[in-house]
């Protein structure tokens, strides 16, 4: 069974930049593509990013993210630049195993989150 961890989350000031991690460990690992999404308390889950796994095709929700994968290391990062505190929130990373999942949005697996806190 294939899980997903994120770390790297932290404490930050505003105008700092922040590279997250989404690692898989415990099987074979071949998705489609994978996804970063953020919840902070109160709101709903919202995109950051995503990137289809072999191709590398990649969109973001905003400028200041750039999404990547190490497909060797079976690892997704996710760096953001310019951190503002509406920024705050715990980061998620998701898996879609085929393309029709994909690009329907389901995913079949999501890691824990790892929280991200922007100081002003």
């Amino acid at each position: 069974q294939v899980r997903l961890v994120e770390s790297g989350g932290a404490l930050v000031q505003a105008g700092d930049s922040l590279s997250l991690s989404c690692a898989a460990t415990g099987g074979t690992f071949n998705p489609y593509g994978m996804s970063w999404f953020r919840q902070a308390p109160g709101k709903e889950r919202e995109f950051v990013a995503t990137i289809t796994w072999i191709a590398g095709g990649a969109v973001v929700g905003d400028y200041r993210f750039f999404i990547s994968r190490d497909v060797a290391k079976n690892t997704l990062y996710l760096r953001i630049n310019n951190l503002q505190p509406e920024d705050t929130a715990t980061y998620y990373c998701a898996a879609a195993n085929s393309a029709d999942d994909y690009h329907g949005r389901r995913y079949d697996t999501w890691g824990q989150g790892t929280q991200v806190t922007v100081s002003a």
